[in-house]
């Protein structure tokens, strides 16, 4: 059963605990009041004001998993406070581990700090969790897939599209890293696993995939340097450095280019596009 009154009390507290900083939101010059406002919660948890205000006014009917998971995401909660979350509205909280989509505190602070760089947190699949503003700019809004077809990996054999944001001269290299990167999370994870199904519907639906998985390729590592081709500024030589989070298997990869380089000019081309088409 909801503890609506518990569940309540729980919000407005880890409300009250933030500022607007530690979630990626300026202040303000006339703020009076500390931690975050209703309708700021509700902008990070991705709802209407009303319905979250209902919530902690001990109204409304019991939020979903899928509303309490964005709760637990937009107000920055550890794993433990999101299975508290879950309990007291009367949910079973969702698996732990290396299956869990729910980005730890740290890695999004992190995140939240890099609005000037291209960076985005994925899961061991490839599948984007959270992007930056100029991640999105650089290779769009990644967040959007659905299904097998969040996974880079997916796209890269399944959708011609995905290739155009690469130089075409990586193309097969990509290829290897992909079905290397799948093959070792099948035999690590097991039968069963999302990492198997992603490669049953590659097997069947993809030759290109046929053939490379065929070579039993494994330890083809992603490359530091990355070649994008943007649409509108062209091919960018991209250093990627990773931020791993062991616990839960996600990784925060943050693009920078060489400063003064022609990739670091395009970059900040990229940045005034990308806050354009936000507006």
């Amino acid at each position: 059963m909801i503890d609506r009154t518990g569940l309540a009390q729980f919000l407005r507290n880890r409300r009250a605990a933030l500022q607007p900083e530690d979630v990626g939101l300026p202040r303000g010059r006339r703020r009076r009041t500390d931690g975050l406002r209703r309708e700021e919660v509700a902008s990070l948890c991705h709802m209407s004001v009303d319905y979250y205000s209902r919530i902690e006014r001990e109204r409304g009917p019991q939020p979903s998993q899928g509303m309490l998971a964005s709760i637990a995401q937009g107000l920055h909660m550890s794993i433990d406070e999101r299975d508290h979350l879950f309990r007291l509205a009367g949910h079973t909280p969702p698996p732990r581990g290396t299956a869990t989509e729910h980005i730890s505190p740290g890695l999004l602070r992190v995140l939240d700090r890099l609005d000037d760089t291209p960076a985005e947190i994925v899961t061991e699949l490839g599948e984007t969790l959270r992007q930056s503003p100029l991640g999105v700019a650089l290779t769009g809004d990644n967040t959007r897939h659905t299904g097998p077809a969040r996974s880079a990996g997916y796209r890269w054999f399944t959708d011609p599209a995905a290739r155009r944001l690469y130089a075409p001269r990586d193309h097969a290299f990509l290829s290897r890293m992909w079905a290397s990167g799948l093959r070792e999370k099948v035999t690590l994870r097991g039968p069963g696993s999302r990492a198997a199904h992603l490669a049953e519907l590659l097997l069947a639906g993809s030759e290109e995939f046929r053939r490379v998985w065929e070579d039993h390729e494994i330890g083809v590592r992603p490359r530091e340097v990355k070649h994008f081709v943007h649409p509108e500024v062209g091919e960018l030589e991209l250093n990627c450095q990773q931020l791993v989070d062991p616990g839960q298997a996600h990784a925060l990869l943050v693009y920078t280019a060489v400063p003064g380089s022609e990739s670091y000019e395009k970059l900040q081309v990229l940045s005034v596009i990308g806050a354009q088409t936000l507006r």
